[in-house]
């Protein structure tokens, strides 16, 4: 038995085109869009009547994808839950970057806000934490060179 990478990371979204602009900034391309729905996913998931939205979006260099889902049935009746850095869970996403100032900058002008501040780690990086659309959380770490 082998693990060979992460294939993907899955963000449930509601508002689909908000959360594809916020990755955009960053430099992520869409690769593809499809509407997915029938029983074969109700299987895989657990949940019926399942009609989705998916959106796939790709790094710059090509080696992971994000998938973002926006499910139009069954709806999640409690909506996004405010998270924080210590909440238990998968907690955010972590990108490496550069120039962290001019990313947090144009993230900051599609309503993304900044946790603290962009501070230097040990002369290796400069780090921050950025809330975007639905909660999602970003790591953004620029080597320091």
């Amino acid at each position: 038995m082998k693990i060979h990478r992460i294939d993907h990371v899955g963000v449930i979204v509601n508002d689909l085109p908000a959360a594809i602009d916020f990755f955009l900034v960053l430099g992520l391309k869409v690769l593809g869009e499809a509407e997915v729905k029938g029983e074969w996913v109700e299987r895989i998931i657990g949940l019926n009547d399942v009609r989705e939205t998916v959106v796939m979006l790709g790094m710059p260099d090509g080696q992971a994808t994000l998938e973002l889902v926006k499910f139009h049935t069954p709806s999640d009746q409690i909506g996004v839950q405010q998270s924080f850095a210590n909440t238990l869970g998968i907690g955010h996403i972590a990108f490496a970057v550069e120039d962290i100032e001019a990313i947090v900058t144009k993230l900051k002008q599609k309503g993304a806000e900044l946790f603290g501040e962009i501070l230097n780690y040990e002369n290796a990086y400069k780090l921050c934490y950025v809330r975007g659309p639905e909660g999602i959380i970003l790591e953004l770490a620029e080597e320091i060179k």
